[in-house]
């Protein structure tokens, strides 16, 4: 599928238009139709309803969701990766609530800079997503591409977005969402381009320092990235010469108390990758990267992982790290991954210039 630039679908929310933004790899990725939240109007409002016919939701920063007092759907400590926030309603203003009308009163006093958390209610029928800071370099999501797509045409970086269904109600894709494009004259881009696009332009991280450091699995170079939105420090150990042409075995995480300190395994299903077994399956073989993102782990968080008498059974946040750790990896040089981990789908990967092209999952060793 020939996509359209990010400069194209920039300039298109710029003059107030709709676009549609794909996640994934070309014809694989959902769709989405995407607006600046502050043209939207009645008509924009049921142009989404009708057309698209997903679920409408306003895309914020986490600054505005902060401002707003907006709270979070699900107070699970592993059930924020999304970013759904209470579903919300203008406080003054609105009938029912659920009319077009009401609805993009509700999306204009949300994105009001004078407005605060008295000016609305809950719940409601226009559904925040909170975008994470750092946008599509933090995480290849459809929330914060639309954030920042708006931010880049100058607006104010809210956007009202809704899934593309096709005829049997199913997440349109391909060919699909193409003759939607065409049919209403809307630009169709994609994350992927738009990860790419901001690579060139701007960055989250920055090399801050190197260092060399002995483990009981010998000598490994330490780089030090300062993550600028969060004030954070994550690390790449590294081991062996990179070659950009060769699959590199490589490792991404947080390191998380009962995985990595105290070696909790799920009570079912395969064991996993945590720190040592990383740091021992590179030294191994002599080459790859380990990247340890810095992250402040909730109290409750890890008494939900204590009282389960466990570590996570699967890939904790994959899209939450995906864009911190592939600016990483693409600064060592990584471009082709073994990517240690079970396989799950990583999505906009290609905007970073990288490629999957193994997954690795932890296989322990067989007893005597």
């Amino acid at each position: 599928m020939t996509l359209d630039s990010p400069l194209q679908l920039i300039e298109a929310l710029r003059q107030g238009r709709p676009v549609v933004l794909i996640d994934g790899e070309e014809e694989g990725g959902d769709g989405m139709l995407v607006q600046a939240a502050e043209f939207i109007d009645d008509a924009a409002l049921n142009f989404f309803a009708v057309e698209a016919r997903g679920l409408v939701c306003l895309a914020l920063t986490e600054e505005r969701c902060v401002a707003l007092g907006l709270r979070r759907m699900t107070d699970s400590p592993r059930g924020d990766s999304l970013g759904f926030m209470v579903s919300i309603e203008a406080a003054e203003g609105i009938s029912t609530g659920i009319s077009a009308a009401d609805r993009a009163r509700t999306v204009q006093v949300a994105v009001d800079p004078a407005s605060g958390p008295g000016d609305l209610v809950s719940p409601g029928h226009i559904f925040p997503l909170r975008a994470l800071p750092g946008g599509v370099m933090s995480r290849g999501g459809h929330a914060e591409a639309a954030c920042d797509l708006a931010r880049l045409a100058g607006l104010q970086p809210a956007a009202l977005l809704a899934g593309i269904l096709d005829e049997e109600g199913e997440n349109a894709r391909g060919d699909t969402l193409r003759a939607f494009a065409l049919r209403h004259g809307l630009p169709i881009g994609g994350i992927a381009e738009l990860i790419h696009h901001r690579i060139l332009h701007e960055g989250t991280i920055a090399r801050s320092a190197e260092y060399r450091i002995a483990t009981r699995h010998g000598s490994f170079q330490v780089c030090a990235y300062h993550d600028a939105f969060k004030d954070v420090v994550h690390l790449a150990l590294v081991r062996g010469e990179i070659d950009p042409a060769q699959p590199v075995l490589v490792r991404v995480q947080a390191v998380e108390t009962v995985r990595d300190l105290l070696a909790g395994e799920p009570p079912r299903g395969a064991q996993q990758w945590n720190l040592e077994r990383s740091l021992a399956r590179i030294a191994a073989e002599g080459c790859g990267v380990l990247v340890l993102l810095a992250q402040q782990e909730s109290a409750g968080a890890i008494l939900d992982q204590l009282s389960r008498g466990t570590g996570p059974q699967a890939p904790t946040f994959p899209q939450r790290t995906l864009g911190v750790g592939a600016q990483i990896l693409r600064d060592q040089g990584v471009r082709k991954m073994r990517l240690m981990s079970f396989p799950v789908p990583y999505k906009a990967v290609s905007g970073f210039e990288l490629e999957v092209s193994e997954f690795v999952p932890f296989i322990a060793p067989q007893e005597a």
